[in-house]
């Protein structure tokens, strides 16, 4: 059944009352901007200008019911959509899993390269970027460990509100003083078959990955655990976060057609040295004296992207393993198994860093590649969830949103047509 209960009006002020019940949107969306956000965005104004700005808006729309999906099913049932897939069948928890794992170790490597990478602006001492990386990862299993989901709640508000404020900020200033461009600066069209590869990196992980659906469900039914949630606060909390992620997109768009593109900027190939050169960007905007200051936003924004992959894909993963163990999911989740899973995620993203660290940009591209690949799947298991089951009328899934869910799976179904026909015939 759906909890319905509403907080007390006595407790706090509404703008405490309002921070409180967000949680898990407010959490989905720190962990889509590390990644699609701060690198992909942002290249895709300074390679096209504001040619994707559309095309970024509608992979945001057309992916947003099934993302949703994950709060209707788990405030409809009190289930996870990692209970729901294995209500289909144990076939689709076994390749859901699979894919969560791969998907866990080398996003959560990469994060951890990047947040190591910004982690060395502050060290007053040459570090080499293994350790730096050891350093991060220790920290995050800290945090989660000590605090687990109320301290990844906490620092999601703070991260989230912080890199918004600075952003448009420097967006603004961007717009009444753009970068000079030079009179014979190509300007590259994104509709051509060369550009097929960046658009699929960028719409597989714009806004995130798809599985992300999943950890925004169980990080929801744990909050249901922890206190009383409404389906109204629930919904709300997640197009907050969910909306915020979708204009945070254009807003890094903007920042890089506006200061980039067609200043003959030569763009890092790794996703590290451009978010080096991302905080130059917004020194360069703001003011030199806001180096460090930024340097500092975007180190908290990709940590705490790292921290919420990590707790998150492990609650995923471990779920789905009790339920193939067909264990009672019914229980609370024991905390051992919760570590165990952080620990597993950590120590095989670290070795990939340790031992395999060249081999991390194939892997991330494979990654991105894989998300693109089976968003569509996943998004039709999701909205097949939504529509089977029998959901409360706040949450059943009304006409306006099946049609844009009928609209979005043709989109997606329909571009990866497109890409696979590339990689075969051409």
């Amino acid at each position: 059944m759906e909890n319905t209960a509403s907080y007390p009006s006595d407790q706090g002020t509404p703008l405490s009352r309002l921070m409180k019940s967000l949680g898990p949107g407010i959490m989905m969306a720190a962990a889509a901007v590390g990644g699609s956000h701060l690198v992909a965005s942002t290249k895709a104004g300074a390679i096209y200008g504001w040619q994707l700005a559309l095309l970024i808006l509608l992979v945001n729309l057309f992916k947003y019911p099934f993302f949703r999906a994950g709060i209707q099913y788990t405030m409809g049932t009190q289930k996870s959509l990692v209970q729901g897939y294995a209500g289909l069948g144990r076939f689709y928890l076994w390749i859901f899993m699979i894919l969560t794992a791969i998907s866990s170790v080398i996003n959560t490597a990469a994060l951890t390269l990047f947040s190591a990478s910004l982690l060395g602006y502050f060290v007053p001492f040459e570090l080499s970027g293994t350790i730096l990386s050891a350093v991060v990862v220790a920290t995050c299993l800290m945090i989660l460990l000590a605090g687990h989901y109320k301290a990844l709640d906490s620092m999601s508000k703070i991260i989230m509100t912080v890199l918004t404020i600075t952003t448009l900020l420097a967006v603004i200033i961007a717009f009444g003083h753009p970068a000079e461009t030079l009179p014979d600066a190509p300007s590259p069209s994104p509709w051509t078959l060369a550009a097929i590869g960046f658009l699929v990196v960028t719409m597989g992980w714009m806004p995130a990955p798809i599985e992300i659906s999943t950890i925004t469900s169980v990080w929801l039914k744990k909050q249901c655990q922890q206190q009383e949630v409404s389906a109204k606060s629930a919904l709300f909390d997640f197009n907050v976060g969910y909306i915020g992620t979708a204009i945070l997109a254009i807003i890094f768009l903007a920042l890089g057609a506006l200061l980039l593109h067609g200043t003959g900027t030569e763009l890092s190939k790794s996703g590290i040295g451009f978010t080096h050169q991302l905080v130059g960007m917004y020194a360069s905007t703001i003011g030199e004296w806001s180096r460090y200051l930024i340097a500092v936003v975007a180190f908290f924004c990709i940590f705490g992207s790292t921290i919420t992959v990590i707790d998150g894909y492990s609650r995923v993963i471990d779920e789905s393993y009790q339920l193939l163990r067909q264990q009672n999911q019914q229980q609370p989740d024991e905390k051992s198994n919760l570590v165990f899973w952080m620990l597993c995620v950590s120590v095989c993203a670290l070795s990939i860093l340790f031992f395999a660290k060249s081999a991390l940009i194939p892997m991330l591209n494979f990654a991105m590649i894989m998300a693109f690949i089976t968003t569509p799947f996943f998004a039709l298991l999701n909205y097949i969830l939504v529509t089977k089951t029998p959901l409360p009328e706040p949450l059943a899934v009304g006409p306006k949103l099946k049609y844009l869910s009928i609209t979005g799976l043709i989109y997606l179904f329909g571009f990866l047509g497109i890409f696979i026909w590339w990689k075969l015939f051409l």
